[in-house]
């Protein structure tokens, strides 16, 4: 089967030089047995790889299983894959068949395979290179003849490095690594993409499919598109819905692309607010006012044991100038240096009850500042996508299973 037979076959569009590179080596590889690891960003379709070469291999009548590691628990994840007996840990009635065990003679797909955890990780480095598992619970060795997918979206190298990631299990898995590229290096793509993706949504809700002007085709194809194919499909069916007019100018359509560089943290869910951004500068936020507020406890301590008077350098007198206001209660206002190269004593009236209640105060704004954003946030993103997990954890560029844990931990509607 030739490339362009495998793109008619699996619905795959577009002629960007490296995409045609991942599905050719997609297609050598396929009628081996070589373990592959699929790698990019999140959204770049990389599910469609282990299909082709499932597909295209002598395990095509047999089980394909797509098994998304980060949206299994950690305590039942061996479990999942590798099956356990009667008994075998609280709520185990019976025995029960993993995955590795149902798709003998097949091919396993494991997508987010980084999010594995330690202990998985040297079960199924052992199923790699032997064939043999054990079912939890179990001491009987059981025999399988499976061919294993991988994908992530992260960085292994790094992942390695940091110990998330054995580097043994890297290169087993990665006998031949196929990396999808992002929607921003196909831009030939982009526009072909937008037409399949209008037309679907014109089927789907019975009304004209969307047309771009030129304008509106320059600003498709120049935007980085940092949610790939998956932001672009959930874009172009936000519009169909919208918009009355079915063809759309540059001025309409900017107001549906999120801004590139955003400078300022918007409500999580609005138009024109980066995900990212707003998630990297709120923490960002909440970890320098936790550190000055750090500081600024060490000092009232330094202030104690001096009897109430001490000098202060520059930095000292600039991150009380900056805090003074949020921390009235108990203080009259300090005389600090103005100049920049001048030092001086300050006096803070207080006694030791009103400043041992000033710190219980810091502490406990500090940590529920931080929890209730958290919670909120996630609340938002449930809301968002409906109650979709898989597609909250993206939104907030956590793992699924990370999202399921904060779920339970904050006590939040699943």
């Amino acid at each position: 089967m030739n490339l362009q037979q495998v793109k008619q076959r699996f619905g795959i569009i577009g002629n960007a030089p490296l995409l045609n590179r991942a599905l050719e080596v997609a297609i050598q590889v396929a009628p081996t047995d070589i373990s592959v690891l699929v790698t990019g960003e999140s959204g770049t379709g990389k599910e469609i790889i282990p299909q082709v070469i499932h597909h295209l291999s002598s395990r095509k009548h047999g089980e394909y299983i797509a098994v998304n590691c980060g949206a299994i628990p950690e305590g039942t994840i061996d479990s999942e894959l590798f099956g356990h007996e009667k008994g075998s840990f609280t709520g185990a009635h019976g025995s029960r068949q993993g995955y590795f065990e149902v798709a003998n003679g097949g091919t396993i797909f494991l997508d987010e395979v980084a999010e594995l955890p330690m202990q998985t990780q040297v079960r199924l480095l052992r199923v790699l290179e032997t064939g043999e598992f054990i079912r939890v619970g179990s001491s009987k060795v059981i025999k399988t003849n499976v061919r294993v997918v991988a994908a992530t979206n992260e960085n292994m190298q790094r992942a390695i490095a940091s110990g998330k990631f054995r580097e043994d299990l890297f290169y087993r898995l990665s006998t031949v690594p196929i990396g999808l590229p992002p929607l921003r290096q196909r831009k030939e793509d982009i526009h072909l993409l937008f037409r399949k993706f209008a037309n679907d949504f014109a089927d789907k809700y019975r009304m004209p499919a969307l047309r771009l002007d030129d304008d509106a085709v320059t600003l498709l194809n120049n935007y980085s598109w940092p949610g790939n194919i998956r932001q672009l499909k959930n874009l172009v069916e936000q519009i169909s819905v919208i918009e009355t007019a079915r063809e759309i100018n540059a001025s309409t359509f900017i107001h549906y692309l999120p801004a590139e560089n955003e400078k300022l943290p918007t409500v999580l869910g609005e138009t024109g607010g980066d995900k990212f951004s707003e998630r990297e500068l709120m923490y960002k936020f909440l970890f320098d006012m936790k550190k000055d507020l750090n500081d600024l406890k060490k000092l009232v301590i330094e202030l104690i044991g001096q009897g109430g008077n001490m000098t202060l350098n520059n930095d000292q007198a600039a991150m009380l100038n900056r805090l003074y206001q949020d921390v009235t209660p108990g203080f009259t206002q300090p005389r600090l240096p103005s100049p920049a190269n001048e030092s001086g004593t300050i006096a803070f009236h207080h006694d030791d009850d009103q400043t041992e209640d000033i710190q219980s105060h810091i502490e406990v704004e500090e940590s529920l500042s931080l929890e209730g954003r958290e919670k909120e946030l996630i609340q938002k993103a449930l809301e968002k996508h409906r109650g979709k997990r898989k597609y909250a954890a993206a939104e907030l560029g956590i793992s699924e299973r990370t999202l399921y844990r904060k779920i339970k931990e904050y006590n939040l509607p699943d």
